[in-house]
């Protein structure tokens, strides 16, 4: 299949097309005994036990610094008309408009200038000499166009002039803030991909010294694993230990944050590569095939570049940089929405449990959350106290005699997830849509769902949440059975596969007429 690609025009559809189809052809292979914990290699441990602070998205960075910015230079521009002009005329609306397309032409002048680049806010003194550039070039602009237009009569010239003298020096002082600041995020790792290699030899060993020489890259090598064993998969590659196979890197990444795994072998080593691709799709990382060791050339396009690394994209982190922006934002303004909306309704249940059988309204019970981290979620108690199973050792069945009246109602109607709300708009480990989290030992025909579904972990490549594509078809309630489960699964990474904030809301507005479906939920 790769060799096919490698004739082809461009090559990075070909390989998210392979990466994709890994994920459902996964699925169909059927279940696989669960494999035991993995005991990991000393230097793997000691950099998995090591605390690594959560990533900082350049992108994102980038982003909120451009509207800082902008917000700046209208500070400095209406600050200078209110001390100046407005005391004399209010001519606020054509002033606000003059200051609004300064800032506009200031952001784009600036991204012309290169200069909203992670390397550029660690102080780097070209940024400085190309931003008085670009400021002094979008003020010819501004004079040349009202020159043009004869509108200089409209606006002041000494306000035109303060605000260009003004201007430059709060932007100058803005970034040199904004340096101390990056430069502590990339002493504390968090502007950093951490980064492990696949593959090692002569290859591998090329692959960690082209990073190494990249100046700002943003790349920090942990370490190199691999399958083979004699001299090309033992011992060090160019000074970074070797932690282990690729089986250990699936438990490394479970342990301690891995951004991206970058392959050395030849795209030649097509089934090598998508063996090992088959064991790596679980974790949530960006996985590349590097690509300068390669004797085909393929159209520039075909790649991205880490660095000056040429590398071909395999599989994305599911949900990153704005689109991590976007569903925080949702979860947290919707999900305040819905919980105040529910806060009556949480009351009269909390009354009802309360007046039903003795013991707490609350309890909470452990489940699997992103990357198979574990979480803790509040729900209603809908059975009695004495036969609570905070576990989920045995699945709830129908007439279950250890559920209340109460927990009957409430269960049906999925009333005892209510509070889960909490968990979303406090604790931010769950969200509003999602793959539902599972308990930690619940069962399908006697065996752990990781047991009955291969690559069941993959559905904790995003944050799990209250409701999800595979309840809104159907597949909520008791999943007693293997096939339950795999379509449950099947759903979720379908939901993982084509996320979107018009996605999620799709499926909240369909959860309560799946909700009227009940058969399967007791």
């Amino acid at each position: 299949m790769m060799a096919r690609a490698m004739i082809e025009a461009d090559t990075r559809p070909s390989l998210n097309a392979t990466g994709a189809a890994v994920v459902f052809d996964r699925l169909r292979e059927g279940p696989r005994p669960a494999a035991e914990a993995r005991t990991l290699s000393p230097q793997a441990l000691a950099i998995a036990n090591t605390i690594s602070p959560p990533p900082i998205s350049p992108i994102v960075l980038a982003g909120i610094v451009r509207v800082v910015e902008f917000g700046l230079i209208v500070a400095v521009g209406l600050a200078i008309f209110a001390a100046y002009i407005e005391p004399i005329e209010a001519l606020w609306p054509q002033y606000l408009l003059a200051v609004v397309v300064i800032a506009t032409l200031a952001t784009l002048a600036f991204q012309t200038a290169d200069i909203y680049q992670v390397h550029a806010f660690r102080g780097h003194e070209k940024q400085y000499m190309r931003m008085a550039s670009a400021w002094s070039v979008v003020f010819l602009i501004v004079i040349g166009a009202s020159f043009f237009f004869k509108s200089g009569e409209m606006f002041s010239r000494f306000w035109l002039g303060a605000f260009f003298i003004c201007g430059l020096p709060t932007l100058i002082i803005d970034r040199k803030l904004l340096y101390y600041i990056v430069r502590k995020w990339t002493r504390e790792g968090r502007l950093t991909r951490r980064t492990v290699i696949v593959g090692g030899g002569e290859a591998g060993e090329r692959v960690i010294k082209e990073l190494r020489s990249q100046k700002d890259s943003g790349i920090e090598i942990i370490g190199w694993f691999d399958d083979r064993g004699g001299e090309r998969g033992s011992g060090d590659c160019a000074g970074e230990p070797k932690l282990g196979s690729v089986d250990d890197l699936v438990e490394f990444g479970r342990r301690t944050r891995v951004d991206l795994v970058i392959f050395s072998l030849p795209i030649s080593a097509e089934n090598r590569i998508l063996v090992m691709l088959k064991k790596l799709w679980v974790l949530p990382l960006d996985i590349r095939l590097a690509a300068h060791t390669n004797k085909l050339q393929f159209r520039p396009r075909s790649y991205s570049y880490i660095g000056k690394v040429p590398v071909i994209d395999v599989f994305d982190r599911p949900i990153a940089d704005w689109d991590v922006v976007m569903k925080w934002l949702f979860d947290k303004i919707i999900g305040s929405i819905l919980l105040i909306l529910a806060l009556p309704v949480l009351a009269l249940v909390a009354i009802a449990i309360k007046l039903d059988s003795p013991g707490p309204v609350l309890f909470k019970q452990k489940r699997y959350g992103f990357n198979n981290d574990l979480v803790e979620v509040y729900k209603f108690r809908s059975m009695y106290i004495n036969a609570a199973d905070a576990s989920a050792n045995k699945l709830v069945t129908k007439d279950d005699p250890r559920v209340t009246r109460v927990g009957r109602i409430i269960r049906k109607a999925s009333l005892d997830e209510l509070p889960q709300l909490f968990n979303v708009v406090f604790s931010g480990n769950l969200s509003l849509v999602g793959p539902r989290p599972h308990a930690v030992n619940a069962k399908a025909e006697a065996r752990l769902y990781a047991e009955a579904v291969d690559g069941y972990f993959a559905r904790h490549r995003v944050r799990p949440g209250i409701t999800g594509w595979a309840q809104i078809n159907g597949w909520r309630g008791e999943t007693d059975t293997h096939d339950k489960i795999q379509n449950r699964v099947e759903h979720d990474l379908y939901y993982i596969e084509n996320w979107s904030v018009l996605f999620d809301l799709y499926i909240l507005l369909r959860t309560p007429f799946a909700l009227l479906k009940t058969e399967n939920a007791y």
